[in-house]
């Protein structure tokens, strides 16, 4: 779940820090950075793990900071392919079953890598299970808040990073802006992981735990 990624990179330390030791001001730096941020292709930055070298530092014109290249080891939240992990279900949608690890929430369980069959209920916005016994059909609730195991099958990156300004297409005067206009486009998720539970053991714990 958790893997030691190695990073480099420049940071700048400002005038005012220069009375701590420069490890422990570098350290600081770099979590303010990264902590809690999608870094494209790598995976969710945790936290600083060591600082393995420091090149010269060096002071530009016009700027009293300093400015040291780094290179450090990052501990990064990247399940590997296939991986197994529990989560609690955040909610359901027509898109799936949406999980939460409590301190990542982008996983979605879409409804072709659910236990089958299944079926979305509208009015309790919930996924069901259709689960078939020698009695005949039970239908097993999907409900927001249930512990959930799932097996990580895909992985999406998307780079959210600015791209500039968009040109606006042109209006026939006085026309009038939508809330859909000036609301933009939905913002995506840097790092979304894609689940399945459609073999068994997989779903619930609640499922298994009663049988």
């Amino acid at each position: 779940m958790f893997v030691v990624v190695e990073m480099v990179d420049t940071v700048r330390i400002p005038p005012w820090q220069f009375q701590r030791q420069l490890n422990d001001a570098i350290a600081e730096e770099l979590n303010k950075k990264l902590a809690n941020k999608v870094v494209y292709n790598v995976g969710l930055c945790v936290c600083l793990y060591d600082i393995t070298k420091l090149e010269d530092s060096y002071i530009f014109p016009g700027d009293g900071a300093s400015h040291t290249k780094v290179h450090f080891r990052y501990v990064v939240f990247k399940p590997f392919l296939d991986e197994i992990l529990i989560g609690k279900i955040k909610y359901c949608s027509q898109e799936g079953v949406h999980v939460t690890l409590g301190f990542f929430d982008d996983i979605v369980i879409p409804p072709e890598s659910l236990q089958q069959p299944a079926k979305f209920d509208e009015a309790e916005q919930v996924w069901v299970w259709e689960y078939e016994t020698d009695e005949g059909a039970h239908d097993l609730y999907m409900d927001q808040g249930e512990d959930v195991r799932f097996r990580v099958v895909d992985e999406v990156f998307v780079d959210t990073s600015p791209s500039g300004p968009v040109t606006a297409p042109t209006e026939a005067p006085g026309a009038a802006t939508t809330a859909a206009d000036e609301g933009g486009q939905k913002k995506e998720a840097p790092y979304t992981l894609i689940g399945s539970i459609s073999e068994p053991g997989l779903g619930l714990l609640s499922w298994w735990s009663n049988n």
